[in-house]
């Protein structure tokens, strides 16, 4: 009867050993589920960063623009597209965009 039981231990363990084991390095915290959720959500904010190095360099270069030494080209195209300004004579479409 203790043999019987023993032997059916000895039988069992390994298999819920294998079982946890497995579990664990599939959906953990450092499971191979969470690795993949880990990489995709590293590509977004990879692509988030770059999109943002962008916009810190237009404004950077438009900040230049505005600085001590002003540059009237650029000057003009902000008052152009600000306050829909143009010059005498000159005619000003506005053109509307209806999208969402």
């Amino acid at each position: 009867m203790i043999k019987n039981i023993k032997d059916k231990l000895l039988f069992f363990i390994p298999i819920l050993l294998i079982l946890y084991f497995t579990l664990n390095l599939l959906g953990g915290n450092r499971g191979l589920f969470a690795y993949f959720e880990k990489k995709n959500l590293l590509a977004k904010l990879e692509k988030k960063k770059e999109i943002l190095s962008q916009e810190i360099k237009e404004l950077e270069k438009s900040n230049s623009l505005l600085s001590d030494n002003l540059d009237s080209d650029y000057i003009e195209i902000l008052l152009r597209d600000k306050f829909l300004l143009g010059k005498k004579g000159e005619t000003v479409y506005i053109i509307k965009n209806e999208q969402n």
